[in-house]
């Protein structure tokens, strides 16, 4: 370090020469590049051992070569003030003189030395970042600052490896699980064929895995049971992500392979892989199957929160736009995302409330912990309270074990409230209570617990007009509008839809592998001249579409679009200074109302399927479902 060093080049250099590396070899590239940007001998990151009080090498760059198997105790090092106190440690000069019991140092010829500790979130010490040199190496207020930027990297790529490993040791645990449990567990594919069993299932069923594997299900059950399952099957599509398990009312008349029945109580679940669905349909007696359930169940939900976290560390969706609409709302939530205050995010359906939703979030503090979403709309107002704050055993019928609520799930992390305008009246004062104290009781329970818990909230509603009607509290709308976020309809920019179009197009046609001509101008003029009264979502229903039945990569959108009847027209021209007429949210929201029961009336009321309405609207059938609970849709009496 005989030269001044040019600080930005430096933070170039190490960024250039890590930006591609993950894991091990992000390490590796780390402290190479860390060492030669800063002129030094040697540089190494470690993680901490406790329970030895030492620290092993995760990557170790000194004289141009790597150090393998680097490992040493802590104690009379100048890396244990750096442990011990959570501080970063600059020793210009004498270093080896200073801690007289290190030998390492006298080996390297060590002169000088800069280390930082790698802090959890928690503040637990993971481990740290070091540098020596051969040389004195005087302080430089902008290297230290530089050196704590590539420890907070170094951090960050531990805890994603670390996180990693949990998901790992999850899985493991659950396949041990499923292998070792008493009780008959089978994995169906999207035609109900047996793609898994465990060694149960396939005694309960007299045959072998390998036997059992392939067979149509229907063939192991009575032709009562083969309808139910089938109908159970379609119920669970229809239901919200997080929800889609039930028991099987009333069992199940199974058959051995040898043709023998068999009375069975069984519960069913859905689950997607790599947008692939599957079934798993678990078969108990009476006395194991609460047990096995609720243990599997646990471990599921474990590894679904580490996988989430994961991905937001590495697949972060950013919100797409170049309108101001956009910029602006970019700016907004870069504003309030490192703060703790609750946010009320509005906006039309189909609009991206829950990316703005999961941007704040990947951009706070909290970033690091579960971010949670309850969708308020779909969960039975019967169950909603036992859904927020969870019950104890015994605290309603079928409330056989102890379960933890959303809240205590989101503690020290964030949960978003979908769909909030749809919370009954009687459960607002506890979330009331919740906001301001931070507290809650368990259904069933006396104990308060407290959490520590960022509320982001979302609706299509205007909150103040429910207010004013008495479905709302007054004191819960202003605790959630702390900071109000106004997420823009489609139609009000239309600048972006083009660019938004484009990237759809290609990711659909990289999903299904199918090569896609760009846009044309003409498809471009009626994308952007359509109303979009579905926003983003209808847009991404309707490129899908256009993706699938291309010809050539060309994408025609003259059977796709609805009809011009069905358009909402854009905003008429008026002259300067007369401005055109705005619709209220209430006029919005009954025109959603009458445009949802003509498609239903035209369907015959068939909600789902290829001649639904829900197909018609270019809408999921769980998402037009849970529309019409909000409009209070019913199928009118014969």
């Amino acid at each position: 370090m005989g030269q001044p060093l040019d600080h930005a080049s430096v933070i170039r250099a190490i960024l250039e020469g890590t930006a591609r590396e993950i894991g091990h070899e992000f390490f590796a590239a780390l402290v190479k590049n860390v060492a030669a940007a800063l002129g030094v001998a040697g540089a190494w990151v470690t993680e901490y051992l406790p329970a030895s009080r030492r620290l092993r090498a995760l990557a170790f760059w000194f004289d141009d070569r790597f150090v393998s198997d680097y490992e040493y105790a802590l104690p009379g090092t100048p890396c244990e003030p750096v442990i011990d106190q959570a501080r970063l440690l600059h020793i210009p000069d004498s270093v080896a003189d200073l801690f007289p019991r290190d030998p390492d140092l006298r080996e390297f010829c060590a002169v000088s030395y800069l280390g930082a500790p790698l802090l959890d979130a928690d503040g637990t010490i993971l481990g740290h970042l070091a540098a020596i040199d051969t040389r004195p190496m005087p302080f430089d207020a902008q290297l230290e600052a530089v050196f704590r930027i590539f420890a907070a990297r170094a951090t960050a790529e531990l805890q994603r490896l670390r996180a990693e490993s949990r998901i790992r040791e999850r899985e493991e645990q659950l396949s041990s699980l499923v292998a070792s449990a008493m009780d008959a567990v089978i994995e169906l594919d999207d035609g109900l064929r047996v793609s898994r069993v465990n060694p149960s299932g396939a005694t309960v069923f007299g045959g072998t895995p390998e036997a059992l594997v392939g067979r149509d299900l229907d063939g192991l059950l009575a032709p009562g049971s083969r309808d139910k399952l089938h109908r159970l099957t379609g119920e669970l599509r229809t239901r919200a992500p997080g929800r889609q398990y039930l028991w099987v009312p009333g069992g199940l008349e199974a058959r051995r392979v040898d043709g023998a029945g068999f009375p069975a109580e069984a519960s069913l679940s859905r689950f997607e892989i790599r947008g692939r669905e599957h079934f798993a349909i678990i078969l108990r007696n009476v006395h194991d199957r609460l047990v096995a359930e609720r243990r599997i169940e646990s471990l599921v939900s474990e590894s679904t929160y580490l996988k989430e976290e994961i991905e937001q560390l590495h697949n972060f969706r950013e919100i797409v736009g170049r309108s101001a609409a956009m910029t602006e709302l970019r700016r907004t939530i870069q504003q309030v995302a490192a703060t703790t205050a609750t946010v009320l995010i509005t906006g039309e359906t189909g609009t991206g409330k829950e990316l703005v939703a999961r941007a704040l979030h990947a951009a706070s503090g909290r970033a690091n912990r579960p971010l949670i979403k309850v969708n308020c709309a779909a969960v039975p107002a019967a169950l909603m309270e036992s859904e927020f704050f969870g019950h104890e055993k015994g605290a309603f019928t079928g409330a056989t074990q102890r379960r933890a609520g959303r809240f205590a799930l989101a503690d020290q992390g964030t949960i978003f409230l979908d769909e909030v305008g749809e919370l009954p009246l009687e459960l607002q004062p506890k979330l009331l209570r919740v906001l301001q104290e931070g507290e809650f009781e368990p259904v069933g329970s006396s104990q308060t617990r407290t959490v520590d818990v960022r509320v982001i909230a979302a609706t299509n509603r205007r909150l103040e007009d429910a207010v004013r009607r008495g479905q709302f509290r007054e004191d819960l709308y202003y605790r959630l509008s702390v900071f109000p976020i106004v997420v823009p309809p489609l139609r009000e920019r239309r600048d972006d839809i083009p660019l938004l179009a484009e990237r759809l197009a290609r990711q659909y046609g990289q999903t299904i592998g199918r090569p896609v001509q760009p846009l044309s101008r003409d498809a471009l003029r009626r994308l952007t001249s359509y109303g979009w009264p579905g926003n983003v979502r209808e847009l991404q229903n309707v490129i899908e579409r256009a993706v699938i039945t291309a010809r050539d990569g060309v994408l025609a959108l003259d059977s796709i679009l609805p009809p011009a009847d069905d358009d909402v027209a854009p905003p008429p021209r008026t002259a300067p200074g007369h401005p055109a007429a705005v619709r209220t949210a209430e006029e919005l929201r009954q025109l959603e109302r009458d445009n949802i029961v003509r498609a239903l009336e035209a369907t015959g009321w068939r909600v789902a399927g290829p001649t639904g309405a829900a197909q018609r609207l270019g809408l999921p059938s769980s998402t037009l479902a849970s529309r019409m609970k909000a409009l209070g849709i019913r199928r009118p009496s014969r």
